[in-house]
């Protein structure tokens, strides 16, 4: 692959977050219903998690069914949860040292789906490689939401003051507090919008974006990305002399 020739392996961004667009179009685009796109959308999430570890990322988090997402017609839902409980493979997780953990509303899944994730996040818990986060049933303004109802509850019991609340608090008590803030963010299949996925967190995240529709985005496609993020001077809010200078 002409792109993973050309990474700097000591400059692999530790956490890469994507939005998986475009399953139903390219689904269109080949005659097919959307259920279609989205068993090839679940084949690419292996393809590109075991490219992720493979490279040395450690984070990888995939946004695979917003809070919104419920609203679409109740057979797209239902083919959609049989799909997720079909395509975990512990086998692949196994065989890459790979973590397995859910960001989002486990309790809004249905019942056989949250068991069977689960099963998957405490039978890969020993692993020590990268982490594969799904967000799942999740959004920020759901989560942020919870997030101030914790820090309020700890206010009314007396273990937290207001004037000690500091983003480092509401960094805490978010559903990603188990992982650094992505470094690179990707969306495929051509629209430019974060779509209510990881608002906090992707501050300072380099954006991609890409018209690849997500069964299309292979191991090259994300090397592709890579080396883009890796072309950029990440700031922070300081100026480039500033960093010349650490």
């Amino acid at each position: 692959m002409i792109y993973k020739d050309q990474l700097d392996k000591s400059r692999i961004p530790a956490h890469i977050a994507i939005i998986m667009d475009g399953n139903g179009r390219w689904a269109k685009q080949r005659g097919q219903a959307r259920s279609f796109g989205h068993q090839a959308g679940a084949e690419t999430v292996h393809i590109i998690a075991e490219e992720a570890a493979q490279l040395g990322v450690k984070y990888l988090t995939l946004y695979t069914f917003s809070t919104e997402n419920w609203k679409r017609p109740a057979e797209e839902v239902s083919a959609l949860m049989a799909l997720l409980m079909d395509s975990i493979e512990e086998e692949t997780l196994m065989k890459n040292n790979i973590r397995f953990r859910i960001i989002g509303e486990m309790d809004k899944l249905p019942q056989d789906v949250a068991e069977r994730l689960r099963q998957c996040i405490t039978r890969t818990s020993a692993n020590t490689g990268m982490y594969l986060v799904l967000a799942l049933s999740y959004s920020s303004k759901w989560e942020l939401t919870e997030a101030v109802k914790r820090i309020a509850e700890e206010i009314q019991e007396g273990k937290l003051a207001i004037g000690d609340i500091t983003d480092k608090t509401i960094d805490r008590h978010l559903a990603t507090s188990f992982m650094p803030d992505p470094d690179l963010l990707i969306r495929t299949g051509g629209e430019i919008r974060l779509s209510n996925y990881l608002l906090w967190q992707c501050a300072y995240s380099e954006l991609y974006f890409c018209d690849t529709y997500w069964p299309d985005f292979k191991a090259e496609e994300l090397c592709k990305a890579i080396y883009d993020y890796q072309q950029r001077e990440r700031r922070f809010g300081k100026t480039s002399e500033q960093l010349l200078k650490r």
